[in-house]
């Protein structure tokens, strides 16, 4: 009976106790709860508190200390701490370090973007620079000076001799016609037989008279054509020569037709030449034909280039660029402003004081050395256009160790 009475007791107590072990378990468990839930209050620093930002750089701030979905901690910003600290995009400089890297900015202005427009051509001759010798009376070739095509002239030099009946007898009606004071009379005959100033005016009034005359040539040019030969005989309308003058020429550019409708005359062109590697002439547009090729739907665009080395000879081939207006001015930035990763386009913005934002941008169209922006910044933020990838390294590194660094205490 005793030992019944003690099995009893011994019982009494292990249900007791038991009984206090679930009370305390069912006591514990919201007090570490608890604990968890204030692992998102700071520690007391004696520092003030601006605001919590998001730990991996989104745009949410809070008031009071949070978690986001993932439960990572958000960051507090304090009073003593710069813009830097309360925006994660910004990116710190020293001055030393931005004149060590060389960094250059320059405004976001609108422009009239130029796209290029690239077309094929060739150089062809002005054909406003271009002359024919033809006679307007029958005669006979005594002498040839200019006996080959391509033969550079000057003006003035001789170019053949001739003898002509006709001419002979228009300088003795010019002797009498002078004789009688009616000059121009003469003048008049001798000029509608096509003979050169030059020699009217040296032509004697008294004395033998020239039988043949040496025929010099108008301009300075190149022989582009001779139909002439010692002894020939030439009747009138017979084209002797004909030459050209190359201190200027033409390049004609055959333009797609899409391309036509966005060419203005005086937009400005560069050209290379195939048989002069490394050179670029420049010019502007001079006219553009109303008329488009059926074979190839490409219309004719005329670029007028000087050419005082006579380098550019008829018939080369050209790569032809012409920098066309694209109509209204647009916000543009220079294209080098503009990092491309292939996923993104930014551009780093400075704020002045060594402060610099990386900035998403959506671009528009190109034009020459700048790029429209169609979103992303605004018209006069400056915007780095040299070194502008360094600073991008900084921001990618700062982001990737903020993140690393909120992500270790969430583990904690």
């Amino acid at each position: 009976m005793r030992v019944f009475s003690r099995i009893v007791l011994i019982l009494a107590l292990i249900a007791v106790s038991g009984a206090g072990g679930y009370l305390a378990a069912t006591r514990f468990k919201p007090a570490t709860i608890q604990i968890a839930e204030e692992s998102a209050v700071p520690a007391e620093t004696g520092r003030k508190v601006r605001f919590y930002r998001h730990p991996m750089g989104l745009p949410d701030t809070s008031p009071v200390p949070k978690r986001d979905s993932m439960g990572m901690d958000y960051i507090a910003v304090y009073e003593d701490e710069g813009e830097a600290a309360a925006d994660p995009s910004i990116i710190k400089v020293s001055v030393e370090k931005v004149q060590r890297a060389g960094v250059r900015t320059e405004a976001a202005e609108r422009r009239v973007l130029a796209e290029a427009i690239h077309a094929p051509g060739t150089v062809q001759l002005d054909e406003r620079r271009q002359y024919s010798i033809t006679m307007r009376a029958e005669g006979f070739i005594e002498e040839v000076y200019a006996g080959a095509t391509g033969q550079k002239v000057k003006a003035g030099e001789p170019l053949f001799r001739i003898y002509s009946p006709a001419i002979v007898q228009a300088q003795v009606d010019y002797r009498i016609a002078a004789s009688q004071g009616q000059r121009e009379g003469g003048v008049r005959k001798l000029r509608n037989l096509g003979v050169p100033e030059s020699f009217i005016s040296n032509l004697p009034k008294k004395g033998q008279q020239p039988l043949s005359l040496d025929w010099p040539s108008p301009v300075d040019g190149v022989l582009m054509t001779k139909n002439v030969v010692v002894g020939q005989r030439v009747m009138p309308g017979d084209e002797l020569y004909r030459l050209a003058d190359v201190s200027t020429v033409w390049v004609m550019a055959d333009v797609p037709e899409q391309d036509v409708g966005r060419i203005r005359v005086d937009d400005p062109v560069s050209i290379e030449v195939r048989a002069l590697p490394g050179e670029t002439f420049r010019g502007k547009v001079s006219f553009i034909l109303p008329e488009l090729k059926t074979e190839t739907r490409t219309a004719q665009v005329r670029i007028e280039l000087p050419n005082p080395d006579h380098k550019l000879i008829h018939q080369m081939y050209t790569d032809v660029t012409i920098e066309a207006a694209l109509g209204k001015p647009v916000l543009s930035v220079p294209a080098s402003a503009v990092i491309d990763s292939g996923l993104r386009q930014v551009a780093i913005v400075d704020l002045g004081k060594g402060r610099y934002e990386p900035r998403a941008v959506k671009l528009g169209r190109r034009g020459g050395e700048h790029v429209e922006i169609t979103e992303g910044l605004k018209e006069g933020e400056m915007v780095v256009t040299k070194a502008n990838f360094l600073i991008d390294a900084e921001s990618n590194l700062k982001a990737a160790l903020t993140a690393l660094t909120s992500s270790n205490e969430a583990q904690q």
